[in-house]
């Protein structure tokens, strides 16, 4: 394979009792249907909420099911629960081992590795990292076996967390440690792949659009296909608007393209929230 086009949709929130999630997901649906990539990534928060109802994991199975492209996804904190992070308080809805079974079993595997156009593509659970489950162990031994493989070709990981805000080294705040990769995982997945020849690394989670270059590697932020959070929520670090991210990578390169879908609509968390109030 020359080329390779894989399409990164993120925090789609699906439940069947949100309409207006709904139709910003169908927006993207049937933008996929008309630009046909090779694969749809969703980076996690496929669900409203995965932790406390089954229903919504497989309801939003089932959309993703009716794409036309084959799909691969990671977990978010709203598909199996939380990491605990070093400072501020802990996770109401930590991660467990029983909400990652219930993810794999309903929607699909929550940690990957394959290659296509000459590229070593790799997922990770980022949400089991730094919870002491041997899920994360596991998962660590893992990516050394994989990584033990790539044989040279550049690397793009894939996450549902952001690895860090402006810098690896990044003092973690209490008020925005849960948006990144925790210390010290962070830490030792980015001495790991360091060894290699990583160069893309694509997350969601943060619900803005970000794109930036650290020393040899890109970041790509993928914004949410479901909504936006206020200002008043959230502080600016981004593009905050719906969407959806593009890729196209060939032997030795890649290109991004931040798009979004025909129909997609910038719905706010307060509007969400009030229509949620009215049920």
């Amino acid at each position: 394979m020359s080329e390779f086009r894989l399409t990164q949709i993120s925090d789609t929130h699906l439940a069947r009792s949100r309409p207006t999630l709904i139709a910003n997901f169908e927006a993207v649906a049937e933008h996929i249907d008309a630009t046909r990539p090779d694969l749809v990534l969703n980076s996690g928060d496929v669900a409203f909420d995965g932790p406390n109802s089954r229903s919504d994991l497989e309801f939003a199975k089932s959309m993703h099911a009716a794409l036309p492209v084959d799909c691969r996804y990671l977990p978010g904190n709203h598909d199996i629960g939380d990491n605990p992070t070093a400072v501020g308080t802990p996770p109401t809805e930590p991660a467990t081992e029983e909400n990652c079974d219930a993810f794999r079993a309903t929607v699909g595997e929550d940690r990957w590795c394959f290659e296509a156009a000459g590229w070593r593509f790799i997922g990770l659970n980022s949400l089991i990292m730094n919870t002491g489950l041997d899920g994360e162990a596991e998962q660590f031994d893992w990516l050394a076996s994989q990584l033990g493989n790539v044989n040279g070709e550049p690397v793009a990981l894939f996450l549902h967390k952001p690895l860090f805000l402006n810098l690896p080294d990044d003092a973690e705040l209490a008020e925005t440690a849960i948006r990144y990769i925790p210390q010290p995982a962070r830490a030792r997945l980015i001495e790991m792949l360091s060894a290699l020849d990583w160069r893309l690394v694509g997350s969601g989670h943060v619900h803005q659009r970000r794109d930036f270059t650290f020393g040899r590697v890109r970041h790509i932020w993928a914004p949410s296909v479901g909504f936006m959070i206020p200002d008043h929520m959230q502080d600016v670090i981004g593009i905050k608007e719906t969407g959806i991210v593009e890729y196209r990578f060939r032997p030795d390169s890649f290109e991004v393209r931040h798009v979004r879908a025909e129909g997609q609509v910038d719905i706010s968390l307060d509007a969400l929230l009030a229509e949620m109030a009215a049920d």
